[in-house]
């Protein structure tokens, strides 16, 4: 990408559900541009309903059916909208043990989800409990560095996904966390576990090869650890080809997303949205024009 400008904008959505940092762009008058809103969430962990009005942090804040009506609402103000998700869907209320994921991926569906990736807890009702309540997601799953073949998974997920949204052509790829000494060993199984800022680096060029406009991680990496533990400011910095990273894991709530610069100088950007669904992420890119054409200049909104 050869030129970037970034003006920032919080916006807060009444009903107590939060909307991160959006990106807004200053594009050019000259230039008819083409807009993409990328909406996402993490660590939603089968929160359903809102937190009670006397919780001691977030009273009233999330809930489904709020996270519903406002991307319904960007729905109808922007024409081409994508919705994502960087996984740890399971695991955290009794929604989850009772119906063991299939109402998430119910109302997932429900809500319009583009893509999402697979976090370590989506492991907690085993391989078999994944496919079952995975039978119910009307939208793929990218897992890139998970090795499927000797599991029950296999087929049920992919390495990426290329989504068209008028003239903007995106690549989406997914890179989870390693397991081992975090899952049980009995709930992954023979799940092969591979390196993934290699990976990254293959499926980003891929995406490129394939002529995408913009290219997305899923990460289930986590924010940052101080430390040489990959991480998605990490894997910003030891990649390229790609342009975001949409992360989860540490249930980091950002400010404003992360610019890092890549292996060639070029920025990344890196965002994640606490967890329980309180917040959404937006984050709007403008593509120029021409770059249709010449696939080299890419205005971020």
């Amino acid at each position: 990408m050869k030129r970037r400008t970034f003006v920032r904008n919080s916006v807060v959505v009444s009903g107590g559900l939060l909307v991160a940092p959006s990106i807004l762009a200053q594009s050019s008058k000259k230039n008819k541009t083409e807009k993409l809103t990328i909406l996402h969430t993490n660590d939603t962990h089968s929160n359903i309903d809102p937190f009670p009005e006397n919780h001691s942090k977030y009273p009233g804040k999330g809930g489904v059916a709020r996270r519903y009506e406002l991307i319904q609402k960007v729905r109808a103000e922007e024409e081409h909208v994508l919705l994502l998700d960087a996984g740890d869907i399971f695991q955290g209320t009794p929604y989850f043990n009772k119906f063991g994921g299939v109402l998430e991926m119910k109302l997932m569906t429900e809500l319009g989800y583009d893509v999402a990736t697979m976090g370590n807890h989506d492991f907690d009702g085993g391989l078999e409990g994944f496919v079952k309540a995975r039978k119910h997601a009307k939208f793929p799953f990218v897992c890139s560095n998970y090795e499927f073949s000797n599991t029950p998974i296999d087929g049920f997920t992919q390495e990426f996904t290329i989504i068209q949204k008028g003239k903007i052509k995106v690549g989406i790829f997914g890179i989870g966390v390693e397991m081992k000494g975090l899952v049980p060993d009995n709930k992954y199984g023979e799940t092969k576990y591979l390196d993934p800022i290699e990976i990254a680096n293959d499926r980003a060029e891929e995406l490129k090869r394939k002529d995408c406009d913009l290219v997305i991680c899923l990460s289930h990496l986590g924010y940052e650890y101080g430390s040489e533990k990959v991480s998605d400011r990490i894997l910003a910095q030891k990649t390229k080809n790609i342009h975001l990273i949409i992360g989860g894991h540490t249930h980091t709530f950002l400010d404003k997303p992360t610019e890092e610069k890549n292996l060639i100088g070029e920025t990344v950007l890196v965002n994640q949205v606490g967890w329980a669904g309180i917040n959404v992420g937006r984050i709007d890119f403008d593509f120029e024009q021409k770059m249709f054409a010449k696939k080299d200049v890419i205005v971020v909104k």
